[in-house]
Order: C-alpha cells, then structure tokens, then sequence
C-alpha cells in the first residue's frame, strides 16, 4: 500500500475513534443529570418539592414507628441517657443487666409508638412552603428540605409530640422500669440519687431520629433515580 493510502486510513481511524470517545463522554454526561437548557417551571417546582416531601416523610415514618423502627437501627436508637449513664454501669456490675436493656428497650418502644402522631405536622407544614422556599431547596444540599423542614415545625412537632411520648412511656412501661432501675441502684450503699426528664429526654432523641430518617429519604430522591417514583418527580430531580 502507498504511504498516501497508509496516511489516510490512519486518519480515517483516528476520527473514528475521536468520535466515540465524544459519544462516550455525551453519554456520561447525561447519565450524571447535565442540567437542562429549561429547568421546570416554578408551579412544578413547587408541587414537586411537596410531593417529595410527602414521600420522605411518610417512608420515615413507616420506618421508624414499626416494630425495632428505632431499636433496631443502631444511627437513630435511643440509648441510655448520659446523665444517668454512671447508673447503668453499677447496676450492670452488680447483676442488674435485664433491668437496664429493659429500659433501654422500652424508650425505643415508646418513640415507636408515637411517631406516626408527627404525619399530620408534616403535611401541615409542607402546605405552607412557597415558591421562593421550594427553589431554595432545590438548589440547596442534599438534606436542604429536611432542614427547612426542622427549621419550621420543629418547636410545633415537640410540643405536640411530647404528649404522645408520655403516654406512650406508661403504655409501654418506660416510667416503671426506670423506676424500677433507680430503685435497685438508690438501694445500693454509698451512691448518689439522680433525676432525669424522661419525657423530654425520649421526645427529643426520638425527633433526631426521625428528622434523620427524613433526610435519608430526601438524599434517595436527589440522588437515587430509582427513588424517583413519579413523573412529577423526575421531572424537578431530573431521571
């Protein structure tokens, strides 16, 4: 073959070759959600956002208020207060182990039965976000929502929740078994009596968990196509 012919098949393939390369990188550039020349109107943005949140909130809370919802999942149980934590390490060294894990158990129990009293807050207050709300989310970080969120209701949700925890605690026996465990460990020679808010205590940790959860779900649908169970949504998160 003539050099001519050797130099123009060398073009011909490296042309080749530049050209899928292009492709590729077209490609890779879709599938990690290149934003698009119109993005969705604001009415979209809007629904979309909600609609998000509906679907957040409502797996957080599916999860959470099932049975180990909290117990079982070692980033949001709720363990023995620090407060009383030096209680829980005599007791357990002298033969007070079951009464300890009872009452861990039972504030995890508790925060389970309550937490789906938080729905209705949370579709109170996704009502309410507006148009500029909604695209400051959007552009926000992957928990952007969820802060928002936290920011708005959560003084509201405590105050309402609280209530429920309580009688949740006596329902599942949380307030007779720390009686209980205070009892042996105030029975013990040469300790000192300890007082705690029980109620405040398993509200609280049982909304940290909660909100956790929540954002869980929202970094799901940011990131996560598969999470994206409706149009709507692929339409405002991309597919």
């Amino acid at each position: 073959m003539k050099r001519s012919g050797i130099a123009a098949l060398s073009i011909a393939v490296l042309l080749s070759v530049s050209l899928a390369h292009a492709g590729f990188l077209d490609n890779m550039m879709k599938g990690l959600g290149a934003p698009s020349k119109q993005g969705p109107d604001d009415s979209t943005v809007v629904s979309g956002l909600k609609e998000a949140l509906s679907i957040g909130t409502d797996n957080a809370v599916k999860n959470v208020s099932r049975l180990d919802g909290y117990f079982g999942n070692e980033i949001i149980k709720i363990l023995m207060p620090e407060k009383i934590q030096k209680v829980a390490d005599v007791l357990r060294k002298v033969g007070y182990q079951k009464e300890v894990d009872d009452f861990i158990l039972s504030m995890n129990r508790a925060a389970e039965k309550a937490a789906p009293m938080a729905t209705s807050y949370f579709v109170g207050a996704i009502k309410e976000m507006s148009f500029d709300d909604a695209r400051k989310i959007l552009n926000g970080g992957d928990t952007a929502a969820t802060e928002f969120f936290k920011r708005r209701t959560s003084d509201k949700i405590a105050a309402s929740f609280k209530p429920v925890v309580s009688s949740s605690m006596n329902d599942v026996g949380v307030t007779k078994k720390y009686k209980d465990m205070m009892g042996k460990y105030e029975s013990l020679p040469f300790v000192d009596k300890e007082s705690l808010d029980l109620d405040t205590y398993v509200t609280n940790k049982a909304m940290d968990g909660l909100f956790y959860m929540v954002g869980e779900e929202e970094k799901k649908i940011r990131t996560d196509p598969a999470a994206r169970v409706t149009d709507l949504l692929k339409n405002v998160f991309g597919k």
